[in-house]
Order: C-alpha cells, then structure tokens, then sequence
C-alpha cells in the first residue's frame, strides 16, 4: 500500500507530472491522508485524455496599453483558443493533445515548441503549405476598447481539406475531443472537417465540448447560425459566453444587455434550457461579463444541467490587465472540474476562479496552477503577497 500526502499530489498534478501518477496507481490501494475522494477522482481522470482541435495563432500585440505601433516594437507570443484551453489543462495535470497544421518552417516549429513546454502533446499536429496565422492586438484601456486584427487568411489549417485528417486514427485514445466555433469560420472545409471529426467523436463514445466563440471578423452572424446549428447538436458540454448564444444559435436572452454593466440571471437560465432544448446538449456553461469600462469588469458564471440543475458562481470585480484568453481558461478548467469529478456548483467556481485570475496575467495562456485557484476560492481575492 503506498501513502500519498495530498500536497504532494497537487504539487505533482501543478507539475504537469501526469506519468509519475500514474506510476502510483499501480499500487493495490492509493490513499491521500486528508482527502480519500480525491485519490478516486484523479485516478479516474488519470485514464483520461483530452484532445484539443484548432488553429494556433502568432500573436503580436503592442507593448503595455499603447495603441498599435504608437511603439516600434510588438510583443510576439503564441495563442490561440483551442490552444489556449489545451494549456490551462496540461498545467492542471490532465493529459493533454493539440491537433493543428502549421507551415514547416521556424514559425510553425515555434508555435509547437510554446505548447510543448507547458506539457501538451503535439505528436498528432502536422506541417502543410500555407503561412503562420496572425492576429494583431491593442489593450483597451478605461473607455477605449480592445481591438483585435486577424491577419489569418491562407493560413495552413485554413487551406486544410477533409482528406487530410484520419480521425479513426487521431481519435485514438481520447476520451474528451474539444474544438470551438472559430475553426468552422476559417474556411467552409474546416467546417466540414469539424462535422467529421465530431460524427466519429460521437461513434466512439467520446464527450465532446465546443465553445460557441463567435468571430464577427471571420464570419457573418447569419452564416454562423446556418453552420453552428448543425455542428451543434453534436455536443455534450456547450461553453458560450453572453453574446455567443445570439450571434451563434439565435438564441437571446430577453431584456439584457451587457454593455449597461447589469445582468439579467434568468435571461441565462432561459438560454442555457433552450440550447439543451433545441440541440441536446447535456451541459452549458455561460459566462457572465459585465462590461463597466475595458479596465474594469465585473465576472462571475453559471452552469445548466438537462435535468434541471443550475448553478451561479459568485461574483468577482476584475482589474484587467490582460482579458483576452479569459474565456478559454474558463472552459479548460470547465472541462478539468467535470473530467475530475467536481459537481456543478464546484465546476463553475473553479471555472470562474481560474478564468478570473487569468485575465490578471499578459499573453493569452493561463500560467496558474490548481493551488492558485483553490487559494482564491478560499481565501477571496485580496492579493496580498503570499510568503
């Protein structure tokens, strides 16, 4: 029998350390001292593997919360919304795969290289003709809006055909296929692609999660609706946020608005039952931002089960430094709460935490770890310096 501390779980699963726990399964019995019901839960999610599908992106953003080129330089960094959600998990220990093309050159090994250092596997991605997407962006700051511009066309999954993807093969394994609302938009192909991927998904008994992520920049609003409608009535775990559900799907919740800084909860309510409703979705989890000003913002989230359930998370007062990847460390802890076990009420206020302290970190990754969100869910947000 081998005894397990629970810190020194934690520190394994913040590590990233995936195979030393598995080398501990292997015992007859696994025991935490302090807390039994986490020993089951991660062994449970030790036999789980997530594989993420997207494009990832260059970044180049301009230095602090000056507008673009006001400086001559731009701060380069690798992103993306899938790619972003395959980080948050492999730094909370869940085994982790991203699936995307890049051009086989010192850009598209870089883009791989930046998701390798935090643990995800990209043994599965591959080079293709084509360029390194971009999007270039300038913070917004107190009433001037963030501003973002892809420069994504002709881009090396955006030129991807259906014949380019063995699913029966790059399924192998995976027991959660997540991908979003932004890879259908690149091309009509990857909105196939996407349709083909999740039909075998489905096959296989594979959960599988997608985050509506409307893009007006890459799609009309009529359009999405006409694709994401189909893609849709694939999912199990349906992640929106308050404008996506419109745009995307049609569907609105009545009197609420997001940019007044107030929010109507049973609007949501409303928009989480029809999404199940209409597109047999098991689980929606909906963030709430309220919009005072770019600097400010209040953030808080709620989860719907089909039986029923809802839950609301509490409500947190954000100074922003960074916001963009905020919704993507919502959905990758979303998705770590649910693989691990975690009920409702405690998936969404380890979803919100953990997307709350994101947007306190520059860049579009999640560097925070499980103790990181737990200390704030405990201990509340009062930054002070933790010695």
């Amino acid at each position: 029998m081998a005894f397990v501390t629970r810190s020194a779980v934690l520190d394994a699963i913040n590590r990233g350390m995936t195979e030393m726990l598995k080398k501990y399964s292997g015992f007859v019995e696994l025991r935490i001292f302090d807390d039994p019901s986490l020993c089951e839960n991660l062994r449970e999610a030790m036999g789980m593997k997530v594989l993420a599908f997207g494009e990832i992106l260059l970044r180049l953003a301009s230095p602090g919360y000056t507008k673009l080129f006001q400086k001559d330089s731009l701060d380069a960094t690798f992103c993306g919304g899938e790619a972003n959600v395959a980080v948050t998990l492999a730094n909370f220990g869940i085994e982790t795969e991203f699936l995307t093309i890049v051009p086989d050159n010192d850009v598209g090994r870089a883009a791989l290289n930046s998701l390798r250092y935090f643990g995800v596997d990209i043994h599965k991605s591959f080079f293709k003709e084509g360029r390194m997407g971009l999007y270039y962006l300038e913070k917004g700051a107190s009433q001037r809006p963030s501003k973002v511009i892809y420069d994504r066309a002709f881009s090396s999954i955006a030129l991807a055909k259906p014949t380019d993807f063995d699913w029966n093969t790059l399924l192998n394994g995976v027991t959660w296929f997540h991908w979003t609302g932004i890879n259908p938009a690149l091309s009509d192909n990857m909105a196939q692609i996407c349709e083909q991927a999740c039909k075998k998904a489905k096959e296989r008994g594979i959960t599988i999660s997608c985050d509506l992520n409307y893009r007006k920049n890459l799609w009309r609003s009529e359009k999405a609706q006409a694709v994401m409608s189909n893609l849709v009535r694939y999912v199990d775990v349906c992640i929106a946020n308050e404008e996506d559900a419109d745009n995307v799907l049609g569907i609105k919740p009545p009197n609420n608005s997001v940019e007044s800084g107030q929010l109507n909860k049973c609007g949501y309510e409303y928009v989480a039952k029809e999404i199940c409703k209409r597109f047999g979705c098991k689980k929606v989890a909906i963030t709430l931002r309220e919009s005072i000003n770019a600097s400010h913002n209040g953030w808080s989230g709620v989860i719907y089960d089909a039986t029923g359930a809802i839950n609301y998370s509490i409500h947190y007062d954000i100074d922003i430094v960074d916001r963009v990847g905020g919704g993507d460390s919502f959905t990758g802890a979303m998705i770590y709460s649910l693989i691990t076990g975690k009920d409702d009420r405690d998936a969404i206020e380890f979803a919100v935490a953990a997307s709350c302290l994101k947007q306190s970190i520059e860049g579009d990754f999640n560097r925070e770890v499980i103790s990181d969100v737990e200390d704030l869910i405990k201990n509340g947000g009062n930054g002070r310096v933790q010695r």
